[in-house]
Formats: C-alpha cells, sequence, structure tokens
C-alpha cells in the first residue's frame, strides 16, 4: 500500500502580511520547503514522514495521507489537503497508488 505526494500550489497571503505585518513584508514570501510539482511516495498503511518533507506539513495531512490509503476518501484514490500555515500554505494531492 502506497500513496504519492504531490505539491500542487505555494501560496503567499502579502495582502495579509501588508495589513497585520508590515515590518515582514521584505521577509517574507512562499514556503521555500517545496517546490511546485515536487512528489513523494510513502508505504502504509501507517506512513512515515518522507525525507525532506516539512514536519509541520506532515502533521497537518498526515491523517489524510493513512485514510486515502485505506479508501475513506469521496473521491476513490484522490484528495486533496494543505498545511495550516496561514500566511503561506502549501496545497498537496495525495494519490492511493493501486497495486
Amino acid at each position: 500500500m502506497q500513496a504519492r505526494i504531490t505539491v500542487i500550489k505555494k501560496a503567499f497571503h502579502q495582502d495579509i502580511i501588508v495589513k497585520y505585518f508590515p515590518e515582514r513584508l521584505g521577509q517574507a514570501g512562499v514556503c521555500s520547503v517545496f517546490e511546485e510539482d515536487q512528489t513523494f511516495v510513502v508505504d502504509g498503511p501507517f506512513p512515515s514522514k518522507p525525507d525532506g518533507f516539512c514536519d509541520w506539513a506532515w502533521t497537518d495531512i498526515h491523517k489524510v495521507v493513512a485514510l486515502t490509503m485505506m479508501g475513506a476518501n469521496p473521491t476513490p484514490g484522490t484528495q486533496f489537503s494543505c498545511c495550516s500555515d496561514g500566511l503561506r500554505p502549501v496545497t498537496f494531492r495525495i494519490q492511493r497508488i493501486e497495486e
């Protein structure tokens, strides 16, 4: 049992930075850990964090990865999730790899 995690989009909410953290404007940007279209493959049924994967993001999406691998999702074999960084979130597509 495996799942593929693909980085779909990296966002940066500059409007929120400008409004609430203007002093950080020159220091902030999109997440530097991931690249769009980057992929990771994990083994289940209890997947471990892949090498190079952000600890914060893994904590956020781990349960979705595990449930997708077990078939507990509305779209068979595919689910979307994101990290909970409110200023620069990363969106992931999680796909069960059929054997």
